[in-house]
């Protein structure tokens, strides 16, 4: 007898539409309440916080409900001498947090309430001699940092500030003989870095460096019988899966190679009928982060309902259009 596949099991009564005004609802009301346990709780990552519930109110038509002027004299406020942002108020700044601030900015088309120049500046010092980005100033290399590094600068138009070659270097030295990517070479493959790492490869046009057959192998091993995908072997499934394995999946030009059926079925019943929101799981507390990933996910899968999502910035496609960004999707 083999070991059993962890998984879940969908209730029959679980929800089969996109609850689309209960999730606006649920997003308009989170940032409202900032005395809540779970807001004060999530101080520590509220620039992500904040582009999570603004991405995904876009792509649902609804980011009129959000306090436009509130949100960007806030990301104004948390940018540090060094050009660096934190993720809030009296937080050390961080390339994670100077990207979501700079994807909310360009939601609004307001970077310019930034120091451009700055901000510049503080990404090329984190980059380090074999090519790879730190992600503050206490020196931990991952490449989500050089994902988080190339996407602020091509959002800012500012790409050819650090030393690319040197980057690519480094993040293909994180390649495994599976196709995927780590976090450093050596690392084990991971959903979320080889979102990164994609994603890296898409902006700076060295997809062509992808073993795209192998690497859409490994994704589409992640699918359950439940239809949900998880991030890797033997792990349950997780609704974030379905932006950073499908993205992964649309990026190299293989997301037809999973049941996109039985993957929009198991999203589906992660929302939460009475509160809006999505959880990682059927049944588990719904969050913002969550929640846009599933929405996005949906956008991937085609769902008219929703914007278009780009697959590489988790943005919506018509505000990269807008400012005249198209990374690299293969076909």
């Amino acid at each position: 007898m083999g070991t059993p596949i962890k998984d879940v099991v969908l209730r029959p009564d679980a929800p089969k539409t996109l609850l689309l005004d209960k999730h606006a609802d649920y997003i308009a009301a989170y940032g409202s309440k900032k005395d809540d346990y779970e807001y004060a709780l999530s101080e520590y990552l509220r620039m992500s916080g904040i582009y999570w519930g603004l991405t995904v109110m876009d792509l649902m038509g609804q980011l009129h409900r959000m306090n436009k002027d509130e949100i960007i004299e806030f990301v104004r406020s948390c940018q540090h001498e060094c050009g660096g942002i934190s993720a809030s108020l009296g937080h050390d700044p961080h390339l994670l947090y100077t990207l979501s601030a700079v994807q909310i900015l360009t939601l609004y088309d307001s970077v310019s309430v930034l120091d451009i120049d700055r901000v510049v500046e503080y990404v090329k010092s984190l980059q380090q001699d074999d090519g790879s980005f730190t992600g503050d100033k206490w020196g931990e290399i991952d490449t989500r940092f050089s994902f988080c590094a190339v996407a602020t600068l091509a959002l800012l138009g500012k790409l050819e500030e650090i030393n690319l070659n040197k980057a690519v270097e480094f993040v293909l030295s994180c390649m495994n003989f599976d196709g995927g990517f780590g976090c450093r070479p050596g690392s084990e493959s991971h959903a979320g870095q080889i979102y990164c790492c994609t994603g890296f490869l898409s902006i700076t046009g060295n997809l062509h460096q992808v073993n795209a057959d192998l690497l859409g192998w490994w994704l589409c091993e992640r699918q359950l019988p439940s239809g949900g995908l998880n991030g890797r072997p033997e792990k349950l499934p997780d609704v974030c899966y379905s932006w950073w394995v499908l993205a992964s999946l649309k990026i190299i030009g293989r997301i037809h190679w999973i049941d996109k059926s039985k993957l929009r079925t198991f999203i589906l019943a992660c929302q939460d009928e009475e509160t809006g929101g999505f959880a990682d799981r059927p049944g588990d507390m719904v969050d913002p982060f969550h929640t846009l990933f599933g929405v996005a996910g949906l956008s991937l899968l085609g769902d008219e309902q929703i914007k278009a999502v780009n697959p590489v910035l988790c943005m919506p496609e018509d505000v990269l259009q807008r400012i005249g960004l198209r990374p690299e999707i293969a076909s």
